[in-house]
């Protein structure tokens, strides 16, 4: 199926590009622990992360805040 133009650039409106790196930090002794860097394209803001929970939680976040029936100047849809 074919999609307009316009279909397309209604989909990249609504659309989040997001980079996840992942590596193992060392912590003596023979431990390690997984570590990660989220990395917003976009807006070229990085977050960083120890665990899982901590990676939804702030994905979550930072979809939240772009909710697109959000008013503008309200992160989260609420009023001014």
């Amino acid at each position: 199926m074919r999609h307009s133009g316009m279909d397309q650039t209604s989909a990249r409106a609504h659309a989040y590009l997001f980079t996840v790196r992942l590596w193992h930090e060392d912590l003596g002794a023979g431990q390690t622990e997984w570590r990660g860097e989220v990395h917003d394209v976009v807006s070229g803001e990085r977050y960083y992360f120890r665990d899982w929970p901590s990676l939804i939680v702030r994905l979550q976040a930072v979809l939240q805040t772009r909710e697109p029936d959000a008013p503008q100047g309200s992160p989260h849809g609420e009023p001014n």
